[in-house]
């Protein structure tokens, strides 16, 4: 009788040690899924860096254009405004 009630205490524990074993198995690879995702939420972080900075590269080529553009169109109306200046000064003189 001893020994029966040592087996089923036995049996009970081993329940119980396998119950936490499927748990700690349970939590690692949960862990294993929360390293997977930082590793993928980091990858994103880097790569979102690199977009801004080619953004960033974008937006200074374009204001550079587009002060390129001011300046050459203000140099085609100043010279506009020379050639047709001058013709109306030599139609009027001639």
């Amino acid at each position: 009788m001893a020994d029966t009630g040592n087996e089923k205490r036995l049996d009970r524990i081993e329940e119980k040690i396998d119950k936490l074993s499927e748990a700690m198995i349970v939590i690692a690879r949960a862990e294993e899924k929360l390293v997977a995702m930082e590793s993928k939420y980091a990858s994103q972080y880097d790569r979102m860096n690199r977009f801004s900075e080619k953004l960033d590269a974008i937006d200074k080529k374009v204001d550079d254009n587009a002060r390129i553009v001011q300046s050459i169109s203000r140099f085609f109306w100043i010279l506009a405004t020379a050639v047709i200046g001058a013709f109306v000064a030599q139609y009027y003189k001639g």
